[in-house]
């Protein structure tokens, strides 16, 4: 290819949006010499890197039931058999938030004039949508690094595991940032060492930064605020219990996962102000100096993050060591670039054309760097994507053999009108082809499936960045070669 027709292929605006493309990806991905050998922005899951996975169990159940008395009766009554918190759904449906089997439900429902017709263990999506943030933010406010966090719900809606991935974690840390997550819940004192349930842990909506009450002095403490209702909740409580009269012997509690992680009697001023009106805005007094200031940092972690609305259990965990994840990324390189010679050998042996084969190798390895780029947003790299990464190299390799198959059609190379009409007809086969691709790929990148959402989505956009930015630029290029 001599220099003005060089100059004039990569004018072209396919090509020059091809190149920018790689540049910037190269730009993204920057890989440099590390302490360790070689580093580079992309982001690693468990697999490569290291780390311990757990999956939860919710301790709950969704049922559907009929009853001829009237709901909210129904409801409460069931509440004092079961002594478990019930969140009605609809009319129909409600979700009981304790570990209960089919039977308790069946016959307690049975003992208050109702009926169950459905049964399934786990929690609407709603509530495990609540529990993924609490548990995310907590990791967050512990400074735990690349951890994914996903829900798993069946084809019914309900959702019965939460499962934790952390990079660069060991078991024992991971079970200690994860497995003690349970339900956070405040409790009043009636009289002696009896309580009474207040709120629990949904119903709080904000929490401040440990600081000093009054300002400037040595008296640590955290503010929060709770829900319309929760206020509402904690001025019944403190009227029904006569805490409001007697505040010194009413202590408030504060349980994580059936501990007592705070416990203090109800401040005069809370005491007086609830005897008239509900209030959101509370604080919670940990005591003077480094000590209060540490239980001030401890509990606001309890209030932000620690309130589950149910309770769950461990149901599954493992871990990969770091020095197996280095070997699977050791592995992960090689098998890419045998598939890559695979490939080169193949369209070698079909076209026996150098200046034909090492194009459609350079576009093929290109779209691995831009994926790559890609992912280093948004995705972390585990096995499963890199089985996406492989599998773009095939099908990659396809559309632009049928490109090429089209343009030499019975081995000659077409007048440029005839070029570009069957270029056009290359392109409408491969955007056929993507389209069936995406359409297959979908419901794994929307499912709560967390070891198949990385393939699916690595495949798809694979396939649009052949489709969008590489396949055209090919096109534009192998016309320039075989013009010659």
């Amino acid at each position: 290819m001599d220099k003005a027709t060089f100059i004039e292929m990569i004018k072209d605006y396919r090509v020059a949006v091809y190149l920018i493309l790689i540049i910037a990806s190269l730009i993204v991905i920057f890989p440099h010499p590390g302490p360790s050998g070689m580093s580079s922005n992309l982001q690693f899951g468990l697999d490569l890197d290291g780390g311990s996975w757990i999956q939860l169990e919710f301790q709950s159940a969704v049922v559907t039931f009929k009853t001829d008395e009237p709901l909210e009766q129904f409801v409460t009554d069931l509440k004092t058999r079961m002594n478990a918190e019930i969140d009605v759904i609809d009319q129909k449906t409600l979700e009981i938030r304790k570990g209960v089997s089919e039977e308790d439900v069946r016959s307690n429902m049975s003992a208050l004039k109702g009926e169950l017709i459905s049964y399934n263990s786990g929690v609407t999506k709603e509530t495990a949508n609540d529990v993924k943030r609490i548990v995310e933010n907590k990791i967050n406010s512990l400074g735990t690094q690349d951890a994914k966090v996903y829900v798993i719900t069946g084809l019914n809606g309900i959702s019965r595991y939460l499962r934790i991935e952390m990079a660069g974690v060991s078991m024992a840390e991971a079970q200690e940032i994860v497995g003690k997550q349970g339900k956070f819940e405040i409790r009043i004192h009636t009289q002696g060492n009896e309580t009474e349930h207040v709120l629990f842990g949904d119903s709080i909506k904000s929490v401040a930064n440990p600081a000093q009450n009054p300002p400037n002095s040595n008296e640590w403490g955290v503010s929060f605020v709770i829900s319309e209702e929760g206020a509402k909740a904690l001025q019944q409580a403190a009227v029904s219990s006569g805490a409001v009269k007697d505040p010194e012997n009413h202590y408030l509690d504060m349980i994580l996962d059936g501990k007592t992680i705070y416990s203090a009697p109800l401040g005069e001023d809370l005491a007086a102000e609830l005897q008239t009106k509900t209030t959101s805005n509370l604080l919670a007094s940990t005591g003077a100096g480094e000590e209060g200031r540490d239980q001030a940092a401890l509990l606001e972690i309890h209030l932000r993050n620690g309130a589950l609305p149910v309770e769950v259990k461990i149901a599954g965990s493992g871990s990969v060591s770091a020095e197996l994840g280095e070997q699977f990324k050791f592995w992960c390189v090689i098998a890419a670039i045998f598939a890559l010679i695979a490939v080169g050998i193949s369209i070698f042996i079909r076209y026996r054309e150098p200046a034909i084969v090492l194009p459609m190798i350079m576009i093929n390895a290109s779209e691995l760097i831009i994926l790559l780029a890609i992912s280093a947003f948004f995705i972390q790299l585990d096995l499963a994507t890199i089985a996406g990464l492989i599998a773009v190299l095939g099908t990659g390799i396809d559309q632009l053999v049928i490109i090429t198959d089209e343009i030499l059609h019975e081995g000659k190379v077409p007048s440029p009108n005839l070029y570009l009409k069957r270029l056009k007809r290359a392109l409408g086969i491969i955007v056929a082809s993507a389209a069936t691709v995406l359409i297959a790929m979908l419901p794994l990148a929307v499912m709560d499936l967390s070891t198949l959402r990385g393939f699916a989505i690595i495949t798809m956009l694979g396939v649009l960045v052949g489709v969008l930015v590489t396949r055209p630029a090919y096109g534009r290029i192998i016309m320039s070669i075989l013009s010659k």
